[in-house]
C-alpha cells in the first residue's frame, strides 16, 4: 500500500476545443494509475496532476505557467506562501507555439518540460532547450522522410501547403531548397490561414478564396501540407464548399506531417473526408498499451468528480445536454451518462491510443522512471543534514535533469523510451495510410517506417501493396510529374525558360544507351559491346572475320582449290608433253617455276581465310609477297629470254654466251631474293600480329591482323608493282618480235591483266574495313594469278590438248617462215 506523498505531474490540455483531444487527458490519467498502482516503481510515492488549458491563446497559455509557480488557490508567482504546488514537470503543449510559450517561462526555474507535439529545435531559443524534453523527433527528421518518400514513387513535380505564420515560413525557408538539392520540384505554393474551431469561421478563408480557385485544376498530384490542426480547418472548409464555388473536385495525394490530424467539433461530424482518401502522413509511432481500450470503457460523466474536461467533450462527442449543463434555451436532447466511448465517431473520438496519446504517456513514465532513479540514489546513500534525514519531498525539479538523460527503459506496449544528447526521444515515424468510409469515418493503415538511426538511404521502409491510393487512381500509384518520363533509349533535354523538372526527351546518340527513365545523359556501352536497336541495353559485340563457314569465305575458298587443281592439270600437261616443240620452245623450267609459284599463289590465299592466328598473320603476307615475286621475276625472265632469243640470231651479238638456262634462273633468284630480304626485314623489325578492332564497326569486333608495319607492307606491294611494270614494259615492246606462238603477246596481255588487278586493288583495299578488306585481297590474288594462268597458257594448252597436230617440229617451222 503506497503512502500518499503526492508530486504535481502539470499538463497542458487543449481538449475544451476538441473532443477528440481529450484523449490525451486520458493517456495522462490512464499511465498515473498504472504508476501508482505499481509496487516496483516509486514505493510510498504517489504521483499526482493538474491540467490546464491554454485556449490556443498566448495569454492564457503565460497565465496557466504562471499559476504553476504560485500557491495553491492564490496567483502570486514566486512567492511561497500557504500550500505549495509540489511541481516535478510539465507536459505540454501540443503545438510549437504553445510549446514555446511555457517553456519561455519554465526554463527560469529549469523545470522539466515535455513537448508531446511537434517541436523545431530552430525555433526554440537555446535557453529553453536545456529544461526540454522532445516526445516527438525533431522535424528535420520528417523533411527526410519526405524526401525518401518522394524519391521512392519517383514524385518530382508537387504542391506545397504552409499554414499563415511564423513557423509556415521557416518550413518553406527549409524545405524548399532542400526539394531543389534532391530533384524535386515545386509547382506553386500555397499558405493556408490559421482558423478557430468554430464552424461558422469563415472570414479568413473568404478572402483567400480566390487565391485557392488558382490552384484546384492544377495538374501537380501530390499535394505536401504543413499545418497544426488550427490551420488545417481552413483547408476542410476549402473543400468543403468548393463544390459550390464551381471548383474541379480535389483528386490529389495528401502528404501532411505529424502536426495534423482528422479533428472535428461536433458541428464538423458530417463534413466529408473523402478528399482525404489514401493520404500519407508522418504520425508519431504509437502502439497499444495493455489494458487502454478496457480503460476508456469505463468512462462515464460520473467517473471523475475533478474532472472539469468531461461536460464539454460529452456534450460535443454525443450532441447532448448533461444535467450538469448550465445552459439555458438548449435544445439537445438529455445525456444518459450510459452512452459509450466506442459509438463515437472516429473523427471526433478514436478507441486506439493516437501518437499524441501515446507521447502524452511516455512522458509521464519517463518522469516516473527518472524519479524511481532519483528515489533509489537518495536512499542508496543516505546524507545527514543537520540531524535529520533528507526527505525524499524535497527534491526541486531541476534535480531531474540528470536522471531523465539517462533513463532507459521498456513501456508496457513493449517499446524502449530514452532520450538523446539533444532531449530527443529516439523513435522515428510511423507511415500512415488514411483510408476513408462513405459514412465519415476513417481508419489509419500504419504502410511504414521512418526511422532516423538507419544507415542512409535505408531510413524509410514502406510497404507498397497495402497502400490504398484514392479511388481516381484505380489503385495504380499515381504520377506527379511536369511532363511524362523519357523512357529508356532517351535522355532529358532542358526546356528553355523551365524548371529543371521540365525537359523533352531526346534520342540517345548512335552508341550510347539510357536503361532506366528519366536519364540526364545517355552512357557510351563497353568497348566490346554495342547498342541494341532501342537503344535501352549493351549487347556484345559478335566477332567477324572471313569464315569458312559464310558464303563469301566458302566461295573464295572454292575458288581458291578450284584454281589450284587447274593449275596443278596444266602443269601435268606440260610435264606430260614436255618433249613437244611447244612445251620445248617455251622453255620448260621456266614454265614449270611459273606454274609451281601460281599454284602456291592460289593455295596462300587461303592462309586468309578463317579465325587469324599468330601463325597466319606472320606468313599470310610475306608468303603472297614472296610467291609472287618468284611469279612475276618468272615472267620477267620469260619475257627477257624471249627479247634475247631473237636478238641472239642477228650477226654480231656479243652476249650470246650469256644466253641460256643460267641467266633466267640468275633474275629469278635475284628478283625473288630481294623480296624475301624486305620481308625479313619486316618479320624482325616489326611483324604482322594478331588484332582485334572494336571501333570501326558499330555491332562488331573485327578480328584481323595487324600489319605491324604500314611501310613495309606497301613495300612488299611496290616492289611486286616494279617487277609487274618491268615484265610489262620488257613484254610490250617484245610484242611485235616474230614468234610461232606469239608468247610476247601473251606475257603483254597477262601483265596488263595484273596491274589492272592491282592498281584497282589499293584504292578499294583502302576503303574497306574487316573481312571486306581481307576479301578484296583475296580477290585481287585470286584474280591476277587468273590472269597470268589464263593468259599465257591457255593457248598453249589448247594446241597441246586440242590441236596436237600443231605441236610439231615441222609446223612450227613453217609458221615462223610464213610470219617472216
Amino acid at each position: 500500500m503506497k503512502v500518499k506523498r503526492a508530486f504535481n505531474l502539470i499538463y497542458n490540455s487543449h481538449c475544451r476545443s476538441l473532443s477528440k483531444n481529450y484523449q490525451h487527458n486520458l493517456a495522462l490519467v490512464f499511465a498515473l494509475k498504472e504508476i501508482n498502482e505499481d509496487p516496483n516503481v516509486l514505493p510510498n510515492i504517489t504521483l499526482g496532476f493538474r491540467i490546464f488549458n491554454s485556449y490556443f491563446d498566448a495569454k492564457m497559455t503565460y497565465k496557466a505557467t504562471l499559476s504553476l509557480l504560485s500557491s495553491q488557490h492564490q496567483f502570486l508567482p514566486n512567492f511561497k506562501c500557504g500550500a505549495l504546488n509540489t511541481l516535478i514537470a510539465v507536459i505540454g503543449g501540443l503545438t510549437s507555439l504553445i510549446s514555446a510559450h511555457i517553456g519561455t517561462t519554465l526554463s527560469i526555474y529549469k523545470v522539466p518540460q515535455f513537448t508531446y507535439g511537434s517541436f523545431s529545435r530552430e525555433q526554440g531559443n537555446q535557453v529553453l532547450l536545456p529544461s526540454m524534453y522532445q516526445m516527438v523527433p525533431n522535424e528535420a527528421t520528417q523533411h527526410l522522410g519526405v524526401i525518401r518518400l518522394f524519391h521512392h514513387f519517383r514524385w518530382t513535380w508537387i504542391a506545397l501547403f504552409a499554414q499563415e505564420d511564423d513557423s509556415g515560413d521557416r518550413f518553406l525557408e527549409v524545405l524548399v531548397p532542400m526539394l531543389s538539392e534532391n530533384g524535386i520540384c515545386v509547382d506553386f505554393t500555397a499558405r493556408l490561414p490559421v482558423q478557430k474551431y468554430v464552424a461558422n469561421d469563415w472570414d479568413d478563408f473568404s478572402r483567400h478564396k480566390e487565391f485557392f480557385a488558382v490552384y484546384f485544376d492544377n495538374k501537380a498530384n501530390v499535394w505536401f501540407v504543413y499545418g497544426e490542426d488550427s490551420s488545417m480547418l481552413s483547408l476542410r472548409i476549402l473543400l468543403l464548399v468548393g463544390p459550390f464555388l464551381s471548383f474541379p473536385p480535389v483528386h490529389k495525394v495528401w502528404i501532411v506531417t505529424c502536426h495534423w490530424d482528422f479533428a472535428s467539433v461536433s458541428v464538423q461530424r458530417e463534413w466529408n473526408v473523402e478528399s482525404f482518401h489514401g493520404a500519407l502522413s508522418f504520425t508519431v509511432h504509437s502502439s497499444q498499451p495493455p489494458g487502454f481500450n478496457r480503460f476508456l470503457q469505463s468512462i462515464s460523466p460520473s467517473w471523475a468528480k475533478e474532472d472539469g474536461f468531461i461536460q464539454d467533450f460529452w456534450e460535443q462527442a454525443f450532441s447532448c445536454a448533461l444535467k450538469l449543463s448550465t445552459i439555458q434555451g438548449d435544445n439537445k436532447e438529455m445525456c444518459t451518462g450510459e452512452e459509450k466511448l466506442d459509438s463515437i465517431p472516429v473523427i471526433l473520438f478514436e478507441m486506439s491510443m493516437t501518437g499524441h496519446s501515446y507521447n502524452v504517456y511516455n512522458a509521464v513514465y519517463a518522469v516516473a522512471h527518472a524519479l524511481h532513479a532519483m528515489y533509489v540514489s537518495v536512499f542508496k546513500h543516505r546524507r545527514m543534514e543537520e540531524g535529520r534525514i533528507l526527505e525524499f519531498s524535497d527534491v526541486q525539479p531541476w534535480q531531474l535533469h540528470h536522471f531523465l538523460r539517462s533513463i532507459k527503459f521498456n513501456n508496457s506496449a513493449g517499446d524502449t523510451v530514452s532520450f538523446d544528447e539533444n532531449g530527443e526521444l529516439n523513435v522515428g515515424f510511423d507511415v500512415t495510410n488514411w483510408v476513408t468510409f462513405p459514412n465519415g469515418s476513417f481508419a489509419r493503415v500504419k504502410v511504414g517506417r521512418l526511422d532516423p538511426q538507419a544507415t542512409p538511404g535505408n531510413e524509410l521502409t514502406l510497404n507498397d501493396d497495402q497502400i490504398v491510393w484514392h479511388r481516381t487512381f484505380n489503385q495504380v500509384v499515381p504520377l506527379s510529374v511536369c511532363n511524362e518520363r523519357c523512357p529508356p533509349g532517351y535522355s532529358k533535354k532542358k526546356k528553355e525558360g523551365k524548371t529543371f523538372c521540365c525537359y523533352d526527351c531526346a534520342p540517345c546518340p548512335e552508341g550510347t544507351i539510357s536503361q532506366d527513365e528519366d536519364m540526364v545523359t545517355c552512357i557510351k556501352c563497353p568497348q566490346d559491346q554495342h547498342a541494341n536497336i532501342k537503344q535501352d541495353q549493351c549487347i556484345p559485340k559478335v566477332f567477324s572475320f572471313l569464315s569458312y563457314k559464310e558464303i563469301l569465305g566458302i566461295a573464295l575458298a572454292l575458288l581458291s582449290i578450284s584454281f589450284s587443281v587447274i593449275t596443278a592439270l596444266v602443269l601435268g600437261i606440260f610435264f606430260k608433253h614436255q618433249e613437244t616443240p611447244i612445251v620445248k620452245a617455251n622453255n620448260r623450267s621456266l614454265t614449270y617455276i611459273l606454274l609451281v609459284s601460281l599454284l602456291l599463289c592460289f593455295l596462300c590465299s587461303l592462309l586468309f581465310i578463317g579465325r587469324p592466328s599468330q601463325l597466319t598473320c606472320l606468313l599470310r603476307q610475306t608468303a603472297f609477297g614472296i610467291v609472287f615475286s618468284v611469279a612475276l621475276s618468272s615472267v620477267l625472265a620469260k619475257t627477257i629470254t624471249v627479247v634475247l632469243a631473237f636478238m641472239a640470231t642477228k650477226p654480231g651479238f656479243r652476249i650470246r654466251r650469256w644466253f641460256g638456262k643460267q641467266m633466267a634462273t640468275s633474275v629469278i633468284l635475284f628478283c625473288s631474293f630481294i623480296q624475301a630480304g624486305i620481308c625479313t626485314i619486316w618479320l624482325s623489325t616489326s611483324p604482322p600480329f594478331h588484332d582485334v578492332d572494336m571501333h570501326s564497326a558499330t555491332r562488331e569486333i573485327i578480328l584481323q591482323c595487324n600489319e605491324g608495319s604500314a611501310t613495309m607492307f606497301y613495300c612488299v606491294l611496290g616492289y611486286m608493282g616494279f617487277l609487274a611494270s618491268a615484265s610489262f614494259t620488257v613484254a610490250f615492246f617484245a610484242r611485235k618480235l616474230p614468234d610461232s606462238f606469239n608468247e610476247a603477246k601473251f606475257l603483254t596481255f597477262s601483265m596488263l591483266v595484273f596491274c589492272s588487278v592491282w592498281l584497282s586493288f589499293l584504292p578499294t583495299y583502302l576503303s574497306t574495313k574487316g573481312k571486306f578488306m581481307v576479301a578484296v585481297e583475296i580477290f585481287s590474288i585470286l584474280a591476277s594469278s587468273t590472269g597470268l594462268l589464263g593468259c599465257i597458257f591457255t593457248p598453249k594448252c589448247y594446241i597441246i590438248v586440242l590441236r596436237p597436230e600443231l605441236n610439231t617440229r615441222d609446223q612450227l617451222i613453217r609458221r615462223r617462215k610464213l610470219k617472216e
